[in-house]
């Protein structure tokens, strides 16, 4: 099958330029927003397969990748004005938006937001549990330092001793290709492109949002891994009863980038929800 041709851009926004792709065709709107550590790169596969139906926009998101990296809290509402600014940018105003794990909360405070920008949305595995209160942590790049690659011993010297500690440090095959994506060669040695500072803050600041899901109108679809982690019993009840036009999906695989780990069955999910 011909692969889907992605265009790379950066948008200079108000306050950050974010890298993102565009399939630039004259079709409704998908826009996919990554996970935390992640990057635009891993919706290559969604956009070859729903590319020849629809114009895929996915982004780098603030901290992360070829996006601006400045020093703020990284919650759902900084990041989803982000979008909204790259959404005005690009001339569209009505999407169909899908996100994972921190992109789905971004997905569905934008959704809560935004609605006259929004059709539908999709959230991948992620509660909308957080922090009831907003935090008061100092926003200090030296005190805030991710707790997942804090130890990594980065710069890495070479490309194999990279790929052999995070091949370590990862969970699964797709973990690994997911930090993979991230991996940049610089002067000093290999390091990973996304802000320790973002990756920290966003953990950090993020504050719960079950009252924002019946402000949702538009059709949703919550997915979650067989493994539960992502989303718990309890709180995946509570979504679906929050949500007031909600299908509800539980993944075969435990894996939690549920839109790559059986991507069969992801697609048969995700089809349905666009019919709807």
């Amino acid at each position: 099958m011909k692969e889907v041709k992605i265009y790379r851009n950066i948008a200079r926004l108000k306050n950050i330029d974010m890298f993102y792709f565009d399939t630039k065709t004259q079709k409704p709107v998908i826009v996919c927003l990554h996970g935390r550590w992640g990057r635009a790169e891993v919706w290559a596969d969604f956009i070859n397969h729903y590319g020849k139906q629809y114009r895929i926009i996915a982004p780098d998101q603030r901290g992360h990748g070829l996006s601006s990296k400045p020093i703020s809290k990284y919650t759902s509402k900084e990041m989803a004005e982000d979008i909204i600014e790259l959404l005005d940018f690009l001339g569209v105003h009505s999407i169909i938006l899908v996100g994972h794990s921190m992109g789905g909360a971004v997905a569905g405070y934008l959704a809560a937001t935004y609605p006259e920008y929004v059709k539908a949305v999709a959230i991948l595995d992620v509660s909308a549990a957080g922090h009831s209160k907003t935090s008061s942590f100092p926003l200090d790049e030296s005190k805030l330092v991710d707790p997942f690659t804090k130890d990594w011993p980065m710069p890495f010297a070479t490309l194999n001793e990279a790929k052999n500690f995070i091949k370590q440090a990862s969970h699964s095959s797709l973990e690994y290709q997911y930090f993979m994506n991230s991996l940049i060669e610089t002067v000093d040695g290999y390091k990973m492109m996304f802000s320790s500072q973002a990756m920290a803050a966003n953990s950090v600041y993020r504050e719960e949002w079950f009252h924002l899901l019946p402000n949702i109108k538009c059709p949703a679809m919550l997915i979650r891994s067989s493994s539960h982690e992502g989303i718990p019993d309890e709180e995946f009840e509570k979504m679906k009863a929050l949500l007031p036009n909600c299908i509800a999906c539980e993944m075969s695989h435990p894996d939690h980038n549920v839109h790559l780990a059986n991507k069969e069955e992801f697609y048969k999910y995700f089809d349905k929800f666009l019919k709807k």
